[in-house]
């Protein structure tokens, strides 16, 4: 068992959330763990999209699974000296595919990180990515949610809540990451109160399961966005919430981007 608290209580320099060639990261792995040397890191945990039940290029195949396990033990072996290194991955939730899946609790990893990158199409059975690029994100919503954003804030909310009541998980992955695409499509969705409730109720429940909360840091350089946003971080200070902070990186050159800024913002919440 990990002791996340003391590693992020410490002076440590840690990242447990990462990606690579498995999924849709852009550098082979041991890249990644040379750069957390380099820059380093004492703790360093790679965290790949899971397989799920149908095709997504972001997502790791079934297949893929236990050459990525090899993989893993070998740069531990190799690298066991000058670094602790993690073996994780980053588990969709699916209504009835998720971290409380046998098939994931078999899986010899360190520890789980659990996300909601998919909601349910609003006029077909089909399972839809909104987590990308907010142009293709603004596409999907004509074709598959009928331009309704608070319809796709709170299913994704619902499908986050869900998820954690399933369990089954270490470290909730960027939970508020909608409020990102929402915002652009509708500015200052995510500051009404009924967007609130719904993050307070997800943060309630999340709490009773005794989850880390991970501030997830990919898109500050570029949007200075963290996930949650920090307007949430009073919240999580107040309640002295569990919290890790993660560069989710998929390029090696950013696995430290935006931490030390997120960092400093959470320490001065009040």
């Amino acid at each position: 068992m990990i002791d996340f608290k003391n590693i992020t209580q410490s002076s440590s320099l840690y990242n447990f959330h990462s990606h690579s060639p498995f999924c849709d990261g852009h550098a082979p792995i041991e890249e990644f763990i040379i750069e957390a040397i380099k820059s380093g890191f004492t703790h360093y945990g790679v965290s790949p999209h899971s397989p799920i039940p149908f095709f997504s290029p972001s997502n790791m195949p079934a297949e893929k699974v236990e050459q990525y396990i090899s993989e893993m033990d070998r740069l531990k072996r190799t690298y066991s000296s000058k670094i602790n290194i993690y073996t994780s991955m980053e588990i969709d939730y699916l209504d009835t595919w998720g971290a409380f899946n046998n098939y994931f609790q078999e899986m010899p990893l360190d520890y789980r990180i659990s996300s909601v990158h998919f909601i349910p199409s609003f006029n077909s059975d089909e399972y839809v990515d909104i987590d990308g690029n907010f142009e293709n994100f603004n596409k999907k919503m004509v074709q598959y949610f009928d331009n309704d954003i608070e319809g796709v804030v709170k299913s994704f909310y619902k499908q986050s809540t869900d998820m954690v009541d399933k369990g089954g998980f270490d470290i909730i992955g960027h939970f508020d990451k909608i409020g990102h695409n929402a915002s652009q499509f509708k500015q200052g969705i995510d500051q009404q109160p009924w967007y609130n409730k719904l993050v307070a109720n997800l943060f309630e429940a999340i709490m009773d399961k005794g989850i880390i909360i991970e501030i997830n840091t990919k898109k500050w350089s570029t949007d200075k966005r963290l996930f949650p946003n920090a307007q949430f971080f009073t919240l999580l200070k107040k309640y002295d919430a569990p919290v890790i902070i993660n560069s989710d990186a998929h390029y090696p050159e950013l696995i430290n981007a935006g931490r030390f800024e997120a960092m400093k913002l959470y320490e001065e919440a009040i």
